[in-house]
């Protein structure tokens, strides 16, 4: 009995086993047969763009400050205080129009007494003309000595020039007293007042400043090479009006052009740039002086440039690259350096050939060697 037991269980292991190994067999071959029918992913798809080639002017552009045409600083000639002001801050003003007024009593006054002394030296004067023509025939008739009439003569030419002094005297009183009304002595936009009523002026302060603006100077500074080129190219065109374009601080392109206005004698050494201006009509007065804007001028034509879109450009550790599909649908990272933007494009200087086709959406996730799909970009 122990024996047939143990015949039998040896034998319920044998089956076990084999059932076992059919079923493992099974499992794997099953695995074999699913891998076989998965299909391979497909090529990412992508959308490229060809690279063109056109003529594109070189455009630069400078930092620049706008400045008054004229900018007069208003400072009083005589000292006094104060009395009234005028004219409204930030508003025109036409030239000779009054700004300020200083108390002129005691102009008037001093005025008053060099009228007063030149009356004086005018009836002197008159008393010594009678006496000279009275003494000439005297003399003649030798009824007075020579010597009276020399003195005479002289008394004469004394009172003489005391009336000239006393007449400067009266024209210097009157100066002064006119002076006690501030003028404009420009038209233009009137600044923020520096002094207020009651204060006590003299010439040591400005009281204002009077700007012209109907027309406006934008100055600032180019480097050696770059007033060269602008030069050039500006000579070239005849001296063409318009060649100035100016990009205000939100970015806006103001709608007036401008010329060249000023170029400084010298360069300078320190910095190696040259001081230039520009003038611009300013018919609505939108520019003011001290405000920040961007000069903007044509410094030559570039021929034949390779230009692709500018989207298709990313930048790996301050180099900037393009993603290039070739013939073979396989990427191709290329660096490239980069010349002025038109637009939505951007000279290629180095890098890329007419031919390329660079990936413009998508290239985030392409890399070197990958196969991909490219269709063309939608424009």
């Amino acid at each position: 009995m122990e024996v047939a037991t143990a015949i039998s269980w040896k034998s319920r292991s044998a089956v076990i086993a084999g059932s076992a190994l059919a079923t493992g067999l099974t499992a794997v071959l099953g695995i074999s047969c699913g891998k076989a029918r998965q299909a391979p992913a497909p090529p990412l798809q992508v959308e490229v763009a060809p690279a063109t080639q056109q003529d594109v002017p070189l455009v630069h552009e400078w930092i620049g400050t706008v400045d008054g045409f004229v900018n007069a600083e208003i400072r009083p000639q005589v000292e006094g205080y104060l009395l009234r002001q005028v004219y409204r801050e930030g508003f025109p003003v036409k030239a000779g129009e009054l700004l300020f007024q200083i108390d002129p009593r005691q102009f008037q006054a001093a005025a008053n007494q060099a009228r007063a002394g030149m009356a004086r030296d005018q009836a002197s004067l008159d008393k010594a003309r009678l006496d000279v023509d009275r003494y000439t025939p005297l003399v003649a008739q030798k009824a007075i000595s020579q010597q009276e009439l020399d003195n005479a003569l002289s008394a004469f030419k004394q009172a003489q020039a005391n009336l000239e002094a006393s007449q400067a005297a009266y024209e210097k009183a009157k100066l002064n007293l006119d002076w006690t009304r501030i003028l404009s002595p420009i038209s233009g936009i009137a600044g923020m007042a520096k002094v207020q009523v009651g204060d006590l002026v003299n010439g040591q302060k400005a009281m204002t400043t009077v700007s012209s603006v109907d027309q406006v100077k934008v100055y600032f500074n180019a480097s050696e090479a770059e007033y060269m080129s602008w030069a050039s190219a500006w000579s070239a065109k005849g001296g063409a009006k318009g060649s100035l374009q100016l990009i205000l601080s939100d970015n806006s392109v103001y709608p007036h052009k401008g010329d060249p206005f000023m170029t400084d004698r010298n360069v300078d050494v320190k910095t190696g740039t040259i001081a230039l201006a520009g003038l611009f009509p300013n018919p609505d007065h939108l520019l003011r002086p001290g405000q920040y804007a961007k000069v903007r001028a044509v410094l030559g034509i570039e021929k034949n440039a390779v230009m692709a879109p500018l989207r298709a450009v990313f930048e790996v550790q301050g180099q900037s690259q393009v993603a290039v599909v070739g013939a073979d649908n396989k990427v191709d990272i290329r660096p490239v350096d980069l010349g002025p933007h038109v637009g939505a494009l951007v000279v290629i200087e180095k890098g890329l050939g007419l031919q390329d086709k660079v990936v413009v959406e998508g290239v985030q996730k392409v890399s070197a060697g990958l196969l991909v799909k490219p269709v063309p970009a939608a424009r």
